[in-house]
């Protein structure tokens, strides 16, 4: 009978200390004891934590730095350009004298010009972006932030979807550990 009992209680008692780890939510008095999930009750030191770690370690400004490097700068000045000198231009156009030194092939060849000018000096745009970037932006903060108003019950539905056999298997190993408990327990009391 020891072997079971304490295979059932060890089973429980897991089980409670992993469903423990998020519920519940809100505080509650159980028994003049305050209690509150693990997660939730420090929501607040984990999201420092999480944005500390990812803002010194995970995502810094350099790595922002290496994603500009992969933008096609020369289609994203061609596009800015025709969406914003496109009405300009068709205005100009319209002009008496400078509409007729505004022909296609002469926007085309500024257009060209301005373009391979703005490529030729990436290096010195994407270090304005990263010194931008690091001054602008404060990846502790932003990640921090995020986590607080992160709801609680969202966290458990992640954590259970990436973690689901690895808690079953704590809930199963107490039972197991609680019956290898009430095993010896056993075994001694019939020795003495």
């Amino acid at each position: 009978m020891l072997p079971l009992v304490g295979a059932l209680i060890g089973y429980v008692t897991n089980r409670l200390a992993v469903h423990m780890i998020f519920r519940p939510v809100e505080p509650r008095r159980i028994l003049g004891l305050t209690v509150q999930g693990l997660v939730p009750r420090r929501q607040a030191d984990l999201a420092k934590s999480i944005g500390a770690v990812v803002g010194d370690h995970l995502v810094r400004p350099e790595d922002l730095r290496g994603a500009l490097d992969k933008v096609d700068l020369e289609g994203v000045v061609e596009r800015a350009l025709d969406k914003g000198l496109g009405p300009k231009l068709a205005e100009l156009r319209k002009l008496p004298l400078v509409g007729g030194f505004l022909t296609d092939e002469r926007v085309a060849d500024l257009k060209r010009h301005a373009v391979q000018g703005i490529v030729k000096n990436k290096d010195d745009i994407a270090d304005a972006l990263q010194q931008g970037l690091e001054k602008g932006v404060n990846v502790h903060e932003l990640v921090e932030s995020k986590v607080k108003a992160f709801p609680v019950s969202r966290m458990e539905e992640l954590i259970l979807q990436v973690a689901s056999k690895e808690l079953k298997s704590i809930e199963v190993l107490g039972g197991v550990l609680g019956g290898i408990v009430g095993l010896v327990q056993a075994v001694l009391l019939s020795l003495l």
